[in-house]
């Protein structure tokens, strides 16, 4: 299972907003922010754009801004409600194997990742694969690195992410996509303007785990305190760590 951070896992939305107030700006609130183009998104809607262009315009005020946000990242973002307990789960759990592909944006961002992982009882190190990525660039080819590297059938393999693009590289590198409608995209965009299929939409944190869980085989009921998958499944859904066949 490949994850994303920010806007799947990570609020992402919030500490953004929380930045930008600390800085004298406003983003505006999730529903719009959701809505507009990538271009627009860190710039606000009508009633912010003005203030955020003048205060954003020269190159310190965007090192100001950018500072801003590794700190709270580093000392006070958090990860969406579940999301600690479901990974800790996952990285307890035998022969499945988790990963980490991230755009994220502070400074030094696996260092910022490591901090915030660590404030919620997880340790970065304990993943199987870990990349942190520039904004401009493709997941795809790192998602099937990842998988080829751990020698994992592309039948058995998962990504989930909060925009369009990450259901894209997804299924680029032959993997199942599971796609979360709190981040960055709504389900009206990802539906609408991309043909995203409902179906692989998820609309809350507790959607997102729950049905994450349930193809991962986990028995229901648990607690999340790093129990082991149903039997029924293993053989079917994680038994694909290094050595497998296809």
């Amino acid at each position: 299972m490949i994850f994303d951070a920010d806007g799947t896992t990570i609020d992402a939305f919030h500490a953004i907003e929380q930045s930008f107030l600390r800085n004298g700006m406003a983003i505006g609130d999730l529903q719009r922010f959701q809505k507009r183009r990538k271009l627009f998104k860190y710039l606000g809607g009508l009633r912010e754009f003005p203030n955020n262009l003048r205060r954003q315009f020269g190159k310190q005020s965007r090192k100001r801004l950018l500072a801003t946000l590794t700190e709270f990242y580093r000392e006070e973002a958090r990860l969406y409600p579940g999301i600690a307990a479901l990974l800790r789960r996952m990285l307890e759990a035998p022969g499945l194997r988790v990963g980490l592909v991230t755009r994220n944006v502070t400074v030094e961002p696996a260092e910022t990742l490591r901090r915030l992982f660590r404030r919620h009882d997880i340790d970065l190190d304990a993943f199987d694969h870990l990349a942190c990525l520039s904004l401009r660039e493709d997941k795809t080819p790192h998602f099937r690195q990842a998988r080829e590297r751990l020698v994992i059938h592309p039948a058995r393999c998962y990504a989930c992410g909060d925009e369009y693009s990450d259901y894209v590289a997804a299924l680029g590198a032959g993997m199942y996509p599971f796609i979360v409608a709190y981040g960055a995209e709504d389900r009206q965009r990802l539906t609408g303007t991309y043909g995203v299929p409902d179906a692989f939409i998820h609309a809350s944190p507790a959607e997102f785990t729950n049905s994450l869980q349930h193809a991962l085989g986990f028995a229901a009921g648990s607690d999340g305190g790093g129990a082991e998958p149903a039997a029924s499944t293993i053989d079917a859904t994680l038994a694909g760590a290094a050595g497998s066949a296809p």
